[in-house]
């Protein structure tokens, strides 16, 4: 494999930006036309003296808005540890810097556009959760890594990475488009890496867990929800749990992923959105699209639809139940399991029915293994797939308790855990795994719903407590917050940052500039003096009796009445997004 380099020195003048590689041994130079865009390989001695100089951890791409190109690079990187040898790195910092020198040229309502988009560039570089490695390739599994062919092996990072792991893919689409400066370009993964020395027995093991997030029809939880017409599910994550051990490599991969129709969810105001089936498209063939690919990647699969079986989740559990069925395939398996009904009342040790009855499917599924000796002893023939609604607190839980029980079989066979001896009772290791999946959960739930997760308080300790409810409440309420008044702007971010929505070149009518409809600020103004009136006129009583209750009331009715409308028409004043159109959004 060709790795990309490790160690740049960004050289500014007004004309050009030279990103130097200062690898040993390195002498190339990519060199990039701050007027023309164009890029170009050359060598250190076409730098000039004059240049202004500072070290950069790495390029993460470029894109255009308004006022023209903008290069993205990474100024600060944290060791995350050494997977078999190769340092894995969580990008900190970034810096996006303008190719032009000045934005004089924009007219004030551009400029005020430009700022728009370079704040939704920040908005998802400062989401937590960006990785890269400069010498192995973090988008693939053990398991796909062993299987790869000789011409796979020569191939750059860039050209060899899964598309749907690298998150600055459209960034670096300039950089691909030249081979010759591929060794310039870091796909960037988006999600969670935790890297443990972990002991047991006085045996010293590599614990490791990667949550891959897909950039495909990647979103925020109440504006992605389903499957987009190529079949890629919103908010997949490939999970894999790495064992390494004197030698030994062992991995477990599971997915999750939205129910994989065509549902939307859309915020209204609502403290929980009714859940719509679209009934003008036609389900089967997304969902065709997607468990064919999924089971050419991974294998049978096993689904844990976790959803209510009452209510508004109902519906999504019938028809999903039904759509397996229509595909009679006997390469896909579906358990209902109605995760909130079996744990209620705080019966978490209920979770063991359902890892009771996939035990037998486990099994069969197996996991990836190379002994000391390189040789493969065993291969992962399927996964489960779980999913709650939102495919974050639930679906986490059960994936922590799957990966555990794999953990044990790995862990006996390469001699770390001697016969009859159990993980749960390794105090030391237990807390470490509780901890790092917890983790992996908050990452997963602060990249798609806004917030940390909720019930890891139970991964962490392994029982469900006041303390932990008290913050699940806390979380809710401010997922309510984002989900109703800031996910749209954060959705828009994303499709920017992806290449959904390109910024058009001419000074055609931008989507920022529609306009809200009037009730968006009357309404709530009308609301709020009236209830401001109510409660004036509750401290500052009347003369009598009835007078004080008549303008209570008068004001009370006013205020009830208008949170009525504004309830009833509650899409029209939460945060949509408007960069990518609606249809294309559901």
């Amino acid at each position: 494999m060709a790795p990309a380099y490790e160690r740049y020195n960004l050289h500014v003048t007004p004309e050009k930006f030279f990103i130097e590689a200062c690898d040993e041994g390195a002498d190339a130079v990519l060199a990039i036309d701050r007027v023309s865009n164009e890029m170009t390989l050359t060598g250190r001695k076409d730098i000039p003296p004059s240049a202004v100089t500072k070290p950069i951890c790495g390029i993460m791409g470029t894109i255009r808005l308004v006022a023209g190109m903008y290069l993205i690079v990474i100024t600060r990187k944290r060791n995350v540890g050494s997977l078999l040898g190769h340092a894995v790195w969580k990008a900190v910092d970034f810096d996006v810097i303008s190719y032009k020198k000045t934005v004089l040229h924009l007219s004030e309502i551009q400029s005020q556009e430009n700022k728009t988009f370079l704040a939704m560039l920040n908005n998802v570089l400062t989401t937590d959760g960006f990785y890269f490695c400069t010498d192995y390739d973090l988008t693939h599994t053990l398991q796909r890594l062993a299987n790869t062919s000789p011409d796979f092996q020569e191939m750059s990072l860039l050209e060899r990475a899964d598309q749907r792991f690298v998150w600055n893919g459209n960034l670096l689409r300039e950089l691909a488009a030249q081979p010759e400066l591929q060794k310039f370009a870091l796909p960037v993964i988006h999600g969670f890496i935790a890297m443990k020395p972990c002991r047991i027995n006085g045996k010293i093991f590599e614990w490791i867990l990667i949550s891959r997030r897909s950039c495909f029809r990647a979103g925020v939880r109440y504006y992605v929800r389903g499957i987009d017409s190529e079949g890629h599910a919103a908010n997949f994550v490939e999970t894999e749990q790495i064992v390494l051990y004197e030698g030994a490599k062992a991995s477990f991969v599971q997915s999750r992923g939205s129910i994989p129709f065509y549902w939307s969810q859309r915020p209204n105001l609502k403290y929980k959105p009714k859940p719509v089936i679209s009934k003008t498209t036609n389900h089967l063939d997304g969902f065709q699209r997607h468990f064919d690919s999924q089971l050419l990647i991974y294998g049978k699969q096993t689904i844990l639809n976790l959803v209510n079986q009452k209510g508004s989740e109902k519906p999504l559990e019938q028809a999903f139940a039904k759509m397996v069925s229509g595909m009679n395939s006997g390469m896909l398996n579906y358990i209902a399991f109605d995760f909130h009904k079996e744990c209620s009342h705080m019966r978490w040790d209920r979770l063991q029915i359902l890892v009771d009855a996939v035990a037998e499917t486990q099994d069969e599924y197996s996991y990836f293994m190379l002994n000391s000796e390189g040789k493969i002893v065993a291969q992962q023939k399927g996964i489960f797939r779980s999913n709650c609604m939102d495919c974050l607190d639930r679906t986490n839980v059960i994936q922590s308790l799957l990966a555990r029980r794999s953990l044990q079989s790995q862990l006996q066979r390469m001699g770390v855990l001697n016969v009859g001896q159990r993980i749960e009772e390794q105090a030391e290791f237990e807390k470490i795994y509780k901890n790092a999946w917890a983790d992996n959960a908050n990452a997963c739930a602060v990249q798609y719903a806004g917030t940390g997760a909720l019930k890891t308080d139970f991964t962490r300790t392994g029982k469900r407590t006041r303390w932990g409810l008290l913050m699940d409440g806390w979380n809710s309420m401010i997922r309510y917050y984002k989900n109703n008044f800031s996910d749209g702007f954060r959705q828009d971010a994303i499709d920017l940052f992806l290449g959904n929505f390109a910024v058009d070149e001419t000074d055609g009518p931008s989507p920022l500039r529609v306009q809200k409809d009037w009730k968006f600020l009357t309404l709530p103004i009308i609301m709020l003096v009236a209830f401001s009136m109510c409660i004036v006129c509750l401290l500052m009583a009347g003369d009598t009796l009835t007078e004080t209750l008549a303008y209570v009331m008068f004001w009370g009715a006013a205020s009830a009445i208008t949170a009525t409308i504004i309830l009833f028409n509650g899409q029209d004043f939460v945060d949509s997004p408007k960069l990518v159109h609606k249809e294309k959004m559901d």
